[in-house]
């Protein structure tokens, strides 16, 4: 496989479209699209800069998760506490930001952050760092924006358990740490 060249093909209010062609392994040219947060000069620059960060965030031995409403699959998933990091702030700074903002919550300690790692690797460039936090203070929802409709909450394993098992809707990164959670802990 060998990329050819990309092409700007549609510029959004938040993602810029792409149009990548490739030379597929029987020599014949193939295009495939994606979408990128970044403006994008050369492929190269492909999935270099992380763009924001996903959280992993327990209280003692409670796991939170968001209930929010996703335009994108028009429907309440379970979800991580998540977010953009903003021009020149950290990825401390942005993990302490977005978890008040989403939760009211309070960063108590930053136990890892991973390197950045892709996002929705098929159809996108977009890479966010995974960070562990231990947290601390009360659930509170004022300092939501009015285009976002969360309910944060903390599951005990049982509950979690059963949650991921019976089927009910989780983002990829939310369910798998969750289900990680309730067997190692």
């Amino acid at each position: 496989m060998k990329l050819l060249s990309l092409e700007k093909v549609k510029d959004g209010k938040y993602l810029k479209n792409y149009e990548l062609t490739y030379l597929n392994k029987s020599g014949r040219e193939k295009t495939y699209e994606i979408v990128s947060r970044r403006e994008l000069s050369s492929p190269e620059e492909l999935g270099t800069c992380p763009s924001g960060v996903s959280i992993v965030a327990t209280m003692g031995d409670q796991f939170l998760l968001l209930k929010e409403f996703r335009m994108g699959v028009n429907q309440e998933i379970y979800n991580l506490c998540a977010g953009m990091t903003e021009e020149g702030e950290s990825i401390e700074a942005c993990i302490h930001r977005e978890l008040y903002e989403e939760t009211g919550l309070r960063v108590k300690e930053i136990k890892k952050i991973l390197p950045p790692s892709f996002a929705a690797v098929a159809i996108s460039d977009v890479t966010t760092h995974l960070a562990f936090v231990e947290v601390e203070g009360e659930i509170c929802a004022k300092h939501l924006s009015e285009n976002e409709q969360i309910k944060a909450a903390f599951y005990d394993k049982e509950t979690l358990m059963n949650m991921i098992m019976s089927g009910a809707s989780f983002s990829s990164r939310a369910q798998v740490t969750a289900y990680f959670f309730c067997n190692n802990g």
